[in-house]
């Protein structure tokens, strides 16, 4: 059975030497009765996926069915090859691989769910920026993914990952997190640093909530998955400078919990409140599902 907080799954690691992956790999072989070698493939063919996903915007133009986003990933692929980027390529070629799933998941293409459809960009860009920038082999993208999983379950177990349920915090603030815990693995932390990382993404992301125009999963959305990429590397690189969370992971989860479940229903995925429920939110949600044509809501869309 896999530990229902945190801390029992870092004493486990702790007291076997082994990373928060290798002990999610376990329990996948035990629930599921298949080999090592079954659950790792499985695994390479999920981060296939991610792969495609997140660079599939970015080599062509994709656009939602609503006509609400696309072609963003394009571009910033493009200006990050100009050499102009402030944050450099690493964080604009990480936020665009974010924005391309979002993109292809909305334009009803084949994403990985990690965890949400919604939060669907932030841990395949963390696992491509780390493949091209590090030439991370696919056994350490395993590893990598799995210490992502570990984390998500014990977020399942003990709070929520619905933006129905917790807001946009429970979404793309899980997916941050996860992605923050794989990206410090991959830069050799401990499983105590990795789950430092998922606290501290958290505390920084609490109260976000859930407010998608016109109730569809592209704005705020596509934005929030490529702050969120972003948000798991400058967080994996203060964890791994030696800053550690004063609040333990476990702690934060709860928190993130309770927030959630004191939002105001208006916020929570309902396309009411927040973003939705500006004017422009109300006339993007009017033109989608009225009679104004699509073309009107993005210039680039053809």
């Amino acid at each position: 059975m896999f530990p229902q907080y945190a801390h029992e799954l870092l004493k486990i690691c702790e007291e076997e030497g082994i990373h928060l992956g290798e002990a999610a790999i376990r329990h996948e072989m035990e629930e599921s009765g298949v080999s090592r070698e079954e659950v790792r493939s499985d695994l390479a063919e999920v981060i296939r996926v991610m792969k495609v996903a997140a660079t599939e915007g970015k080599r062509r133009l994709v656009f939602s069915l609503s006509g609400l986003i696309g072609g963003d990933s394009t571009k910033i692929s493009a200006y990050a090859k100009t050499g102009q980027a402030i944050s450099g390529s690493v964080m604009t070629n990480a936020m665009a691989f974010a924005m391309s799933s979002s993109e292809v998941n909305a334009a009803m293409g084949r994403i990985v769910a990690a965890p949400t459809a919604g939060a669907c960009g932030i841990v395949p860009a963390i696992l491509k920026t780390f493949a091209d920038e590090r030439q991370c082999s696919e056994d350490q993208l395993i590893d990598a993914l799995a210490v992502a999983g570990a984390m998500g379950i014990i977020i399942g177990q003990n709070a929520t990952i619905s933006g129905a349920e917790g807001g946009c915090q429970a979404e793309t603030g899980s997916a941050t997190a996860m992605a923050a815990g794989a990206a410090v693995h991959l830069l050799g932390g401990t499983p105590a640093m990795c789950l430092d990382a998922g606290a501290i993404v958290f505390m920084n992301m609490l109260g976000l909530v859930c407010d998608p125009v016109a109730g569809l999963v592209e704005i705020p959305c596509v934005y929030r998955n490529a702050q969120g990429a972003v948000n798991a590397l400058t967080t994996a690189d203060m964890v791994m400078a030696g800053v550690r969370s004063r609040i333990p992971f476990d702690e934060a989860v709860i928190a993130m919990y309770e927030v959630g479940r004191s939002m105001n229903e208006n916020l929570r995925e309902t396309g009411i409140g927040g973003i939705a429920g500006t004017p422009t939110g109300k006339r993007l949600k009017q033109m989608v599902f009225g009679e104004a044509e699509i073309h009107e809501v993005h210039k680039d869309h053809k």
